[in-house]
């Protein structure tokens, strides 16, 4: 943080060690929890933790997770609230361009030369669906599942998607809370949790 950078654990085939000493040289996040990110292991017939056990273990590593519900389902999201909780999650989309667009297909990178695409099932997979290719989860999608399918209070989940992130980037002292002198970002719901307004630094951006 002292340069403007976060180092961080990702998509990795780390041991548990390794990742403990990634964690003591600084690397206190852990990006995209789950997904491509190695669990216990087994190598010459010995069973390893990885990089997810070293992320429950360690009180103050940071998690993101894609909980589209999808990447990370929702038990698991249930297991990582319980062990890490909201002071250590920071929800996000990773959403590529085809978030909130009909299914259908797409395509992930540049237009001109990025990898096709089909999005459905509520992501986007590669084309002969072998494997996840990106997500099309928006911020208050998120929010409802972790509500609705992990069974986590609302201010919890808020602050997964504010607080959290927030002081995880260092920013905490201008967003992330609504607070004097903290910047107007403001997020309206209706009961069921949809958006119907935005507002950012005072200034309204979107309202239904």
């Amino acid at each position: 943080m002292q340069l403007g950078k976060i180092p961080a654990l990702a998509h990795t085939d780390a041991l548990f060690e390794e990742a403990v000493l990634g964690y003591e040289r600084g690397y206190k996040l852990a990006t995209h929890f789950y997904s491509a990110m190695s669990g216990i292991t087994r190598r010459d017939a010995k069973r390893y933790a990885g990089v997810i056990e070293a992320g429950y273990l360690l009180d103050d590593m940071d998690v993101e997770i894609i909980a589209d519900a999808v990447h990370v389902p929702a038990p698991l999201m249930k297991l990582i609230y319980k062990i890490k909780g909201p002071d250590h999650i920071a929800l996000v989309t990773d959403a590529m361009r085809a978030a909130a667009m009909p299914e259908g297909p797409s395509v992930l990178g540049r237009l001109s030369d990025g990898l096709p695409v089909i999005v459905e099932d509520e992501v986007a997979k590669l084309m002969d669906r072998s494997a996840f290719a990106g997500s099309v989860a928006t911020c208050d999608r998120l929010l409802r599942n972790y509500v609705y399918k992990a069974e986590v209070s609302l201010p919890e989940v808020i602050k997964m998607l504010s607080a959290t992130p927030a002081r995880i980037l260092g920013i905490h002292n201008q967003k992330g809370s609504l607070q004097k002198g903290m910047d107007a970002d403001i997020l309206l719901l209706n009961k069921d949790l949809f958006v119907e307004m935005t507002m950012v630094e005072g200034e309204i951006r979107y309202q239904v």
